[in-house]
């Protein structure tokens, strides 16, 4: 969105907000799919942007939840059953019982451990009703189990009429730049998948890979996003044509899909001079605008005042309105001329920072929650919430 368009979403809304754009969303979508190989499907991990699950569900063929809220989400957006993809280390055994039992039309969940393959096949014969797993592999640390036992209970539930092993679900981490470690993933994944498909008496058909293609926040350089973002997802497709699987390959992803579709506007509110430094001070901060790898401001975010002014080179250090000094959002940014009352955006905001904050801190209001569809028309998804009576042990 440009600065006229995020000005408009200024006049509609009361900062802070996020805006999410619906053309920016479809057209990153548009753009991964180009990359990859075809027929290659897409799950959404919806725990990067719960709220754009029912625009995205007609973009993506799934989506992942790790939580009974995301389920919630999911099911109050109206998204068919059969794109959800049930995972989470923690899965609620009630909640496995209602859409297991219930025949709630689930497509698939994920198996973490022994003990989630025992409750959720035993749930699938106790209700006599069948249920796809995806086995998760693990790749040394809590999430998925070991290949071992991966293959013993593969071998184990070979030919039941109430569980098919659909696949094995492999995920290793998010913004991986190294086009090399992704080639070597999906090329032990291919080989894991044949060797748990002759365990099982079948091959499986499908082998799902979080890929954590990367998305470059803080470089300007073209050339240098090109080599973060585009190499290792050109990797990734060299990679998948390379693979002897010829069955259904899934790619999850999150913050690739979500981060350019959204952006983070919030108000001047104080501007001044600081030990000879400009500092302004804005209405929103850290506990609501966070990226992955900006610690203390090191680095400097997307970010650029909506309608600057004065001289373009001036330069500011943008600090919140909490009460700590780690509040800065960022350091020393050419901005123009800030005022009380300028706004100023985050781009790239579209992935984890609406929900990775630490937003009871100091009980300030959640920030409001706009979408704006391909017409440009806005919608308010989420007004301003007050915080504070979630910190106070009376009712306020």
């Amino acid at each position: 969105m440009n600065a006229e368009e995020l000005r408009r979403v200024g006049e509609f809304c009361q900062t802070p907000f996020y805006v999410f754009d619906e053309r920016e969303l479809a057209d990153q979508v548009s753009r991964i799919r180009e990359v990859l190989p075809p027929h290659t499907n897409i799950c959404f991990a919806m725990k990067a942007n719960p709220f754009v699950v029912g625009p995205i569900s007609r973009l993506v063929d799934r989506l992942e939840a790790c939580s009974t809220g995301e389920v919630r989400i999911c099911q109050a957006a109206g998204v068919d059953p059969s794109q959800i993809v049930v995972s989470g280390v923690a899965k609620d055994p009630a909640l496995m019982r209602e859409l297991i039992a219930g025949d709630a039309g689930i497509g698939h969940f994920t198996c973490e451990s022994r003990l989630q393959f025992d409750m959720l096949t035993g749930l699938a014969r106790e209700a006599c009703t069948h249920v796809d797993l995806l086995l998760r592999l693990s790749n040394g640390s809590q999430f998925g189990m070991d290949a071992d036992t991966i293959v013993e209970l593969a071998a184990a539930c070979a030919n039941d009429p109430y569980v098919t092993i659909r696949g094995i679900q492999y995920f290793t981490g998010t913004q991986k730049t190294s086009p090399k470690r992704i080639a070597r993933e999906v090329a032990k994944l291919d080989r894991f998948v044949a060797e748990v498909g002759r365990a099982y008496g079948s091959p499986l058909a499908e082998m799902e890979y979080g890929a954590g293609l990367p998305v470059e926040y803080f470089e300007r350089d073209p050339k240098a996003v090109r080599q973060t973002e585009l190499e290792p997802a050109l990797a990734l497709s060299r990679a998948l044509a390379d693979a002897s699987f010829d069955g259904q390959v899934t790619i999850e992803l999150g913050r690739r899909i979500a981060a350019t579709c959204g952006t983070y506007v919030t108000r001047v509110v104080d501007a001044k001079q600081v030990g000879g430094q400009n500092v302004a001070i804005v209405d929103g901060g850290m506990h609501q605008i966070t990226y992955y790898g900006h610690a203390m401001a090191m680095k400097q975010p997307p970010c650029h005042a909506l309608l600057p002014h004065g001289d373009a080179s001036l330069r500011w250090t943008v600090c919140g309105s909490l009460c700590t000094t780690n509040d800065i959002l960022v350091k020393q940014m050419p901005l123009g001329d800030l005022a009380v009352g300028d706004l100023i955006a985050f781009d790239k905001a579209g992935a984890y920072c609406m929900t990775e904050g630490m937003s009871l801190f100091l009980s300030r209001d959640l920030p409001a929650i706009v979408w704006r569809d391909r017409a440009g028309k806005l919608t308010l998804l989420r007004d301003h919430i007050d915080t504070a009576p979630l910190n106070s042990v009376r009712p306020l």
